[in-house]
């Protein structure tokens, strides 16, 4: 029975012992969290994007409160929303030009010819490993609706020419579509970069044009028709200079014969030059040979 007892007071001071540690190291190791973080998490959208340019809602929180961003970082939340986490904070709100996904291509299957008729998984990313998919151009959107799949807020759908059409008023930024698209062909822009290059075919503008109607041909008559820096020609495709965004005239689509170059007056229309020419056509055109 002593034995046992003393095991008993053993385990009993070992216990006491091992607590004390415990709350000395609790006490020592303490990290204090603002509690206004959790509060702020709460009024955000828990979308957990990425859009705001941190990890997810709980560091959009973490760096607000710390008052190394602005709430009106965050895209996704509206502005009543946004304001009532600056007012919570006593900070200002603060503004970011809203920014959407593009898309660098204009050759839907009306205008875009295929050589090859892809039957495998339905997946743009699937298609891309089988010689780079189906289209002449190689690169061109396949259209398989990936980045519609992966975007969260319904803000991209596909048209009647199996093309992504991206809704400027539901977009985030969020990049998913950017991140998924296996040609590269979407990317994050300023709403005020109102010039846009529909369009990243680099082959020679005869057969660029031989396998898309739609597509640059490296003409020149951007360039020329643009203020002086704002557009060039690299590698048989036309580039705006967005470090003078601010001198892009809309003059600069108007002679586009494609209608490759376009400009948005509305996130959601780009508008077509006056001397592009009309495509009327709605079905599907034929197979070519490679």
């Amino acid at each position: 029975m002593g034995s046992i007892a003393l095991s008993g007071v053993f385990m009993a001071v070992l216990g006491v012992a091992l607590a004390g540690v415990l709350a000395y190291a609790s006490r020592r190791l303490y990290v204090f969290e603002d509690p206004r973080i959790e509060q702020v998490e709460e009024m955000l959208p828990k979308s957990n994007c990425g859009a705001c340019g941190t990890a997810g809602c709980r560091n959009f929180a973490e760096k607000v409160v710390a008052g190394e961003i602005m709430p009106a970082q965050c895209t996704v939340n509206a502005p009543a929303q946004t304001k009532v986490i600056a007012e919570f904070l006593g900070v200002d709100a603060g503004s970011v030009e809203k920014r959407v996904a593009r898309l660098a291509c204009g050759g839907g299957r009306h205008v875009a010819f295929m050589r090859a008729r892809y039957a495998g998984h339905d997946s743009c990313r699937a298609a891309h490993v089988v010689s780079g998919g189906g289209k002449a151009c190689a690169w061109g959107c396949l259209g398989l609706a990936d980045c519609a799949r992966v975007c969260a807020f319904d803000a991209i759908h596909m048209d009647a020419h199996g093309l992504p059409v991206v809704d400027a008023d539901k977009c985030t930024a969020c990049n998913d579509c950017v991140e998924i698209c296996p040609k590269g062909l979407f990317s994050l822009e300023p709403v005020s970069r109102k010039l846009w290059v529909a369009c990243k075919n680099l082959s020679d503008g005869d057969t660029a044009e031989a396998s898309c109607e739609v597509a640059c041909t490296a003409c020149g008559k951007c360039v020329m028709d643009s203020e002086p820096g704002v557009m060039r020609l690299e590698n048989n495709l036309a580039v705006v200079d967005y470090a003078r965004n601010e001198g892009a005239a809309r003059r600069a689509i108007e002679r586009c014969p494609t209608g490759a170059i376009v400009w948005f007056d509305n996130p959601n229309s780009p508008i077509k030059g006056a001397e592009a020419k009309k495509i009327l056509r709605q079905n599907q055109l034929p197979l070519i040979s490679a």
